[in-house]
């Protein structure tokens, strides 16, 4: 009985080294590698590192280099695994039809960008392929996306005149790029009381 018992002591050991489940991560569409964070993440489960990479890269090559995936890999207990890719997230359209690279620092108190009803809904039937997302409706997930634009401190509008919103993009760089100076000299005014 104690050979047994040391048996499946050992068993158990083994099987505890192996993380099962869902492994949760954004990775850059094509840029998939061994390095870290991605490489330390699927070593923690057991999975090739390198047969993953190039499985993803190769199921990612007809996207543009770069854009973020929110990927779900479900991870087996004999070590194989499935990779379901999302399209990208919601912020980065948004962002991306603002025209903008970051959200406002005071949001509610400034302006980072706008976008239309229509950028609203083109990006809602994209996201609306997502399997968490199928669920939902299309006005659902307007208004999903309406609530995460206004986080970012986007305005939404019914129409947008380009030339003027060309002057408020150059009118916003100037405002970011003083927000930007003033966070580093805060971050080195903190480092010399610390220092």
């Amino acid at each position: 009985m104690s050979k047994l018992g040391s048996r499946l002591k050992s068993m158990k050991k083994t099987v505890e080294k192996v993380q099962h489940g869902i492994l949760r991560t954004n990775i850059p569409a094509g840029m998939a590698a061994a390095g870290p964070p991605l490489g330390p993440m699927l070593g923690q489960r057991g999975i090739n590192i390198a047969a993953f990479c190039k499985d993803f890269n190769e199921r990612t090559k007809d996207i543009k280099e770069g854009i973020p995936l929110p990927t779900r890999v479900y991870v087996h207990p004999d070590r194989s695994y499935e990779i379901e890719i999302y399209k990208p997230p919601a912020i980065y359209f948004l962002k991306q039809a603002a025209g903008i690279q970051r959200g406002a620092m005071k949001v509610g108190h400034e302006v980072s960008g706008k976008i239309t009803l229509k950028h609203i809904y083109e990006i809602a039937k994209i996201k609306i392929e997502d399997p968490p997302l199928q669920i939902r409706t299309l006005e659902g997930i307007c208004l999903m996306l309406c609530g995460i634009a206004r986080s970012l401190g986007l305005e939404v509008v019914k129409n947008l005149d380009a030339k003027e919103y060309g002057e408020f993009l150059k009118e916003r760089a100037a405002i970011v790029e003083q927000q930007k100076k003033e966070l580093q000299e805060k971050k080195e005014a903190k480092m010399l009381r610390t220092g």
